[in-house]
């Protein structure tokens, strides 16, 4: 039974989700709250291995069918080894990336269809849905100008046309459309601490309206 918090950081490429990642579970951390940070694809030995089949070379010329199924087996791996146990255990759950972004770059940028990619996700993730999913939202040259002058590697998805890129945001938009309340919108052009104040702010706000309790214990110093 999931007892814990689901929070999802979902954006375009260099919008900031890993940093922030990093910054809200120190933040969560800080209050007294357990948490898993944890990364799609990913999160685990089966995920990392398929992240790297994802990300590398061989992905340029991997069919985009291929492509969404593979997130999905990783996605699947991921829910039931790591993040549905995190969960059960009254954890709160930060994940870079999870079902939206197979949506807005498999379906959005890709032009799969959506109502297969939605089935598919439904089937991976056996229904689990975030308690909040924020959007890191920012204009794509900016973006991609961070990823390339950047000191991470990039991967192949960092090079595609920008018109892809134009297209995986404009579906991120939709999302928020046709479900705003399941989102947190912010402008990822800020100063990563002003942009993690937001975040965490939303985040606390959200665990009062789903009940979650505060932790008994707060740590010191």
């Amino acid at each position: 039974m999931k007892t814990g918090f689901f929070v999802a950081l979902e954006g375009p490429e260099g919008s900031g989700k890993t940093t922030q990642g990093r910054l809200l579970a120190g933040a969560l951390e800080d209050q007294g709250y357990t948490v898993l940070l944890t990364r799609e694809p990913g999160g685990t030995q089966i995920g990392e291995r398929l992240r790297d089949l994802l990300l590398g070379p061989s992905g340029r010329v991997m069919l985009a069918e291929t492509e969404a199924l593979l997130f999905a087996a990783a996605r699947s791996q991921h829910v039931r080894e790591a993040i549905a146990p995190a969960l059960a255990a009254g954890k709160v759950v930060i994940c870079d990336r999870f079902t939206d972004s197979s949506l807005a770059y498999q379906g959005g940028g890709r032009g799969l269809d959506m109502g297969a990619l939605r089935t598919v996700q439904c089937f991976a993730t056996g229904g689990l849905v975030p308690d909040l999913r924020v959007l890191l939202d920012l204009p794509v040259e900016i973006g991609l100008s961070r990823r390339h002058a950047g000191r991470e590697v990039t991967n192949h998805l960092d090079h595609a046309e920008v018109s892809f890129h134009e297209k995986v945001r404009a579906k991120y938009h939709e999302l928020v459309h046709e479900d705003p309340g399941a989102w947190c919108v912010v402008d990822a052009t800020k100063d990563a601490d002003v942009l993690c104040r937001e975040i965490a702010e939303a985040v606390r706000d959200r665990m009062v309206n789903v009940g979650l309790e505060r932790p008994a214990r707060i740590r010191s110093g």
